[in-house]
């Protein structure tokens, strides 16, 4: 054995005894939401909502491509509550998710980063999106245009 392997056996027990502390990485726990990390996160979802809505599209045209009783059948669904609630909720993502992508490309021309200016825009973003769902299902129904 070298010289000083018996130094390294007594520095390896050491090491074992103490237990260090590393720092957390960040995560939800630590941190308090934002409008920022909201939006973020809601941007992601809403491109998951449009690509599974893409689904009702895809039947939308294979109904009609098959015939009238296919295409009655989709029509029926569109028309029940739950039908209903989902082409909401799609255009409720659609909305959101193209006012952030404008939203990102004024980002990207090197605009509103300055924090107060990030977190209205946010907020702009979610009050656009709905403001323009409101305005199609009131189109759509005839109650609120």
């Amino acid at each position: 054995m070298p010289e000083h392997s018996h130094c390294m056996g007594i520095f390896m027990s050491d090491t074992k005894s103490h237990k260090i502390e590393r720092p957390l990485s960040p995560h939800l726990q630590i941190y308090k939401p934002q409008i920022t990390s909201i939006s973020s996160i809601l941007h992601r979802l809403s491109g998951i909502a449009l690509t599974i809505g893409l689904l009702m599209v895809v039947w939308g045209l294979y109904s009609l491509a098959d015939g009238r009783d296919t295409y009655d059948c989709f029509i029926e669904f569109c028309g029940s509550v739950f039908g209903q609630i989902l082409l909401v909720g799609w255009s409720a993502a659609f909305f959101y998710h193209m006012s952030t992508g404008i939203r990102h490309f004024i980002l990207d021309a090197g605009y509103l980063y300055e924090k107060k200016n990030t977190a209205i825009s946010g907020y702009i973003v979610i009050l656009m999106a709905f403001a323009m769902t409101a305005a199609l299902w009131g189109s759509i129904y005839g109650g609120l245009i």
